[in-house]
């Protein structure tokens, strides 16, 4: 006899989609595990190790006994470090008191999220964006309200179309600098007219993930919190995963006005408290020592950018932009849609990405995902041999649809 049962995930889990960038690496291991060779350029991880003396500290921290349970918003010693990288490398001035250590950049929007929305709030997400910011602002009850911006606009929001979304509902603006999942930068001048914009509505804030900061190609990363006129209505968020190949380690931290901060770690120390001990005091070394490592893993980072470029811009009806930073290709490939390779019809990125997992056995992500159903993305940290063969498979596949 079957059993039936009304038990089931709360309402806010059952609303709440899985994330695809998570979810297309399943897939790809799924498929290798039935013996297919897959590569994978789903996840946005680089494929470089952790600096060693980054990981010589954490090492020296556990044999000194840093185990034991650590402030909720962080350890003194990391937080004076990222103070004193504020400053320097961003021209930021947060107190101690201003600044929160994470699980993670993604826990930092998280608690921001919790923390700061109620019900019927809005929070303007620039289009494309990264994965989490939209299912995050839906479980702080907020309301997402998306701004396009396409491959002829570099994929940058204006100013202008900035102001016309605003009204008395909006709570926060949320964008990352260089973008995930574009790769685009927004220069100096462009943050200066959002700013401008900002600072002419009262309690309004600007949420700022500069989490690729290190993998910025321009020469200059530029804050937005760095502009006078919106300072004291600016959170920074950044962390260690992407500049410092630190995915695994999960620090992530946060600038912002004091009562946001008190606000953020209240939630924290509900939820999870203090950050791992000697993982913080591994981070406060990273931040304050060599950035060789850092430097290098960019330089590697920007001539991969420039071949896969290339030979993406080889495959016909595919639209490349020029991203100028992180470690992703954000391509259109609507000019696939409604074609078939007989026995399989590509109409969305959805189907083109499963098209092409299935039969180049390649992971990529669909742009609908991020907001832009006309692309999809491609991450490039990854070996220059693997990234040839990839792109390889990846125009054999669209070759065979006509």
């Amino acid at each position: 006899m079957a059993v039936t049962t009304k038990a089931q995930p709360a309402q806010r889990i059952q609303r709440m989609a899985e994330s695809a960038t998570l979810k297309m690496s399943q897939l790809a291991r799924d498929l290798r595990a039935k013996g297919h060779d897959v590569i994978s350029l789903s996840i946005g991880e680089p494929d470089f190790d952790t600096p060693q003396h980054i990981k010589d500290a954490a090492v020296e921290a556990l044999k000194d006994g840093f185990t034991k349970y650590t402030p909720v918003p962080g350890l003194p010693e990391l937080r004076k470090a990222i103070q004193t990288k504020f400053k320097r490398d961003n021209d930021l001035d947060y107190d101690l008191s201003q600044i929160v250590v994470s699980n993670g950049a993604k826990q930092s929007i998280a608690n921001l999220s919790l923390a700061l929305l109620d019900k019927g709030d809005e929070v303007i997400i620039f289009s494309p964006y990264w994965v989490s910011y939209y299912e995050i602002i839906r479980l702080g009850e907020g309301t997402p309200v998306i701004l396009d911006a396409d491959i002829e606009k570099d994929f940058k929001v204006t100013a202008d179309q900035l102001e016309a979304a605003i009204n008395d509902k909006t709570k926060f603006i949320l964008f990352s600098s260089p973008c995930n999942p574009t790769g685009s930068v927004y220069t100096h001048d462009e943050l200066k007219a959002i700013a401008d914009v900002v600072a002419k509505h009262d309690d309004l804030y600007i949420v700022s993930d500069e989490i690729y900061e290190y993998i910025n190609f321009t020469g200059k990363h530029a804050s937005i919190g760095s502009f006078e006129n919106v300072k004291d209505r600016t959170i920074t968020v950044n962390g260690f995963s992407k500049g410092f190949a630190m995915t695994g380690w999960r620090l992530g931290y946060m600038g912002a006005p004091e009562w946001i901060a008190k606000a953020c770690s209240k939630m924290q120390g509900q939820f999870t408290s203090g950050a791992s001990a000697f993982g913080q005091k591994a981070a406060a070394h990273a931040l304050l020592s060599d950035m060789t490592p850092t430097h290098k893993m960019k330089e590697a980072f920007l001539k991969r950018r420039d071949m896969v470029i290339g030979l993406l811009k080889e495959i016909p009806g595919f639209k490349v932009n020029h991203p100028q930073g992180a470690f992703y290709i954000f391509p259109d490939i609507s000019h696939y849609y409604g074609k078939s390779d007989g026995t399989t019809t590509v109409n969305n990125a959805d189907d083109f990405a499963n098209y092409i997992l299935q039969n180049a056995h390649v992971a990529i992500v669909s742009g609908s995902a991020f907001g832009d159903d006309n692309c999809f993305r491609l991450s490039y940290a990854a070996s220059e041999e693997t990234l040839r063969e990839a792109i390889r498979r990846i125009a054999e596949y669209c070759g065979k649809l006509g």
